[in-house]
């Protein structure tokens, strides 16, 4: 039996979940919810719990540097639940690629609100060539333009 069977087979999913460099979710701070998922599947849908739900308490964690957790609380303050992130996925028809789906999604959107804010723009000026030479585009692009209309038509 192949490693990735035998972890299929026991339920052990691959871990650590790194968000960024070396800091990662740990397992005990991840809550899991399974439901019936909706849409077609047949008989079988109605018997398997395949909706995933992840929880991941966002205020009370200690997993993470407390400016990425600040940072964070502030980007997903509208899709925090009592202050706990949840992740939810239903779209393949198995549990387990439904948890994984979840994991991945919780990571990457973690991963985004916790980066670092965008380095400010620098204002430059626009070089007088560039303009002048928009300027002189503008003016042919009119005259074309203006030469088109009727009124010297004989």
């Amino acid at each position: 039996m192949t490693r990735a069977a035998r972890t299929r087979d026991h339920g052990v999913m691959s871990g650590p979940y790194l968000i960024r460099g070396s800091v990662s979710l740990p397992e005990a701070e991840l809550t899991w919810r399974f439901s019936r998922s909706s849409g077609p599947g047949g008989q079988h849908v109605n018997t398997s719990d395949s909706q995933a739900e992840l929880r991941f308490d966002l205020a009370r964690t200690e997993a993470l540097p407390e400016v990425w957790k600040q940072r964070a609380l502030e980007r997903l303050a509208g899709r925090l639940v009592d202050g706990a992130l949840v992740v939810r996925a239903s779209e393949h028809r198995s549990q387990w690629r439904n948890r994984e789906a979840a994991l991945v999604r919780l990571t990457a959107l973690l991963a985004q609100a916790t980066a670092p804010p965008p380095k400010p723009r620098r204002a430059t000026r626009i070089p007088r060539g560039i303009n002048e030479r928009r300027l002189r585009q503008k003016k042919q692009r009119s005259d074309t333009k203006r030469g088109r209309s009727g009124r010297d038509w004989g």
